[in-house]
């Protein structure tokens, strides 16, 4: 069962050590989008192809359940990203890969190869990787926890910069854990 669109977003900019971040919330202060470029025209385009041309924005701060995780977060406490409430709309398999995605703990690392057989289906590696790169709420969401086999930090849809601080924030630049 798919849960309700919502009908309203509030958006919000947010400070961080790796850039400014846009992030989108609905009325009950759950996560609907985090763009790491704080591209307003990219996220306002991106809510109303998936939400709907009838969708309300406005901007505004979101809920301290989203900022003061996110907050405590970027000083040092790791696990504070599993505190967020965050409902990304994507397919059922998009959703299988990005629930699996929140249960790699900070500090470790997959590859795809690793997460496709975590989800059961080792030759996915490419879906998974199609869904990890598709992740509308990263960071909340850890999609820089996936690297290459061979240990190697892959495309990251804020810059490979931002991956590698986010690793690094973790305690962990690369080898894998499979």
């Amino acid at each position: 069962m798919t849960a309700a669109l919502p009908e309203r977003l509030t958006l919000d900019r947010y400070s961080t050590p790796i850039g400014d971040l846009l992030l989108a919330t609905d009325d009950a202060g759950v996560v609907r989008v985090i763009d790491l470029a704080g591209d307003e025209d990219w996220m306002t385009q991106y809510l109303r192809r998936h939400y709907g041309s009838g969708l309300v924005l406005k901007w505004g701060k979101a809920s301290a359940a989203v900022r003061k995780p996110l907050d405590a977060y970027f000083a040092g406490r790791l696990d504070a990203l599993d505190d967020i409430p965050c409902q990304p709309d994507g397919t059922p398999f998009q959703q299988q890969v990005w629930t699996a995605l929140r249960k790699i703990p900070a500090g470790q690392t997959l590859s795809y190869g690793a997460l496709a057989r975590r989800l059961g289906n080792p030759k996915a590696m490419r879906a998974v990787g199609l869904a990890n790169g598709s992740n509308p709420i990263p960071i909340v969401i850890p999609c820089h926890r996936v690297i290459g086999s061979d240990g190697s930090l892959t495309g990251y849809g804020g810059g490979l910069e931002r991956k590698r601080w986010l690793l690094a924030h973790e305690g962990r630049f690369s080898p894998l854990l499979s």
